[in-house]
């Protein structure tokens, strides 16, 4: 539903002492980076957030940030040369480079895309060599990604785009704890609230009930409310409302349902709450957002 659309921007081989700022993204554009190979500090929003090799930073808002690298020499800046299918960054004045860090972003959808990484942590970051399994997948794709950029020719482009798709779906199904900022989503440990999760988003109309919900999860409601906002970091109604809503985006792009048949079938007992809720989410109404998707 997020209709995503990878692009790799850029490969960073930068040397020690090495600092390199990002300007922010265009609009419905989320950056990522991927780090293979070293270690390098991700800051945003005077936050530090530490990167070591399989660590991936997704950042849903887009913002200026900046990427140094350890060393005890002065800081450098960076030089970039332009290749087929994506910009090789080094340091000013050469030397072996200490990271191996790919840069892209995600264009997502207005609607679906929008929520979902809205309702990610920011940055989400995320180790994919905390497991074993993950770590094998991320090895071979990582060794892959190394091999197409260094072709960077025909079709590049179209592959690599293939390998950020993979990256993201890694991203959002792997759950690991990162500090404070908790865990992603889409991605809960608890097997009780993933079948939850999986189940809403099945079917976002059914009048779910945290009464309902918590017997079949063999949890106190007092004990579901709080294990599945700290999982999540959400309220169940909140989540609720966010996958009826992906879910009526989805709808609105693409399918010719009336926009009352929509609100019926996402669980809306009315056209007005539906709206309401809609513009409150998506900044427009659901008939303005149709005829601007459908014109584009």
């Amino acid at each position: 539903m997020a209709r995503l659309e990878a692009t790799l921007d850029r490969r960073c081989m930068l040397g020690g002492s090495t600092r390199m700022d990002v300007d922010p993204s265009g609009e419905r554009e989320v950056p990522f980076h991927v780090l293979l190979e070293g270690e390098c500090l991700f800051e945003v929003n005077g936050q530090l957030y530490p990167m070591v090799a399989g660590d991936v930073i997704i950042l849903p808002t887009g913002a200026r940030h900046r990427i140094t690298t350890p060393g005890s020499a002065p800081i450098r800046e960076t030089n970039e040369t332009t290749g087929a299918t994506y910009i090789r960054t080094s340091s000013e004045g050469g030397g072996a480079p200490v990271i191996d860090l790919f840069c892209g972003h995600y264009r997502i959808s207005p609607g679906a895309g929008a929520i979902l990484f809205g309702s990610l942590p920011t940055p989400t970051h995320v180790s994919l060599f905390h497991s074993d399994e993950v770590r094998t997948v991320l090895l071979r794709l990582s060794a892959l990604m190394r091999s197409e950029a260094e072709r960077d020719g025909a079709g590049s482009s179209a592959i690599m785009s293939a390998f950020c798709t993979v990256l993201i779906a890694l991203v959002l199904r792997t759950s690991v704890e990162t500090g404070a900022h908790g865990q992603v989503w889409t991605a809960v440990a608890d097997p009780r609230l993933s079948d939850v999760i999986q189940r809403v988003l099945s079917d976002p109309g059914e009048s779910w009930s945290i009464a309902g919900l918590s017997r079949e999860a063999a949890m106190s409601r007092a004990t579901f409310i709080r294990r599945f906002h700290g999982a999540t970091g959400m309220t169940f109604g909140q989540f609720v409302v966010k996958a009826r809503l992906m879910s009526a985006a989805d709808l609105l792009a693409t399918s010719d349902l009336t926009v009352v048949g929509i609100a019926t079938r996402v669980g809306y007992r009315s056209e007005s709450a539906f709206t309401r809720a809609f513009r409150a989410e998506i900044g427009d109404t659901p008939a303005r957002f149709r005829r601007a998707q459908k014109a584009a």
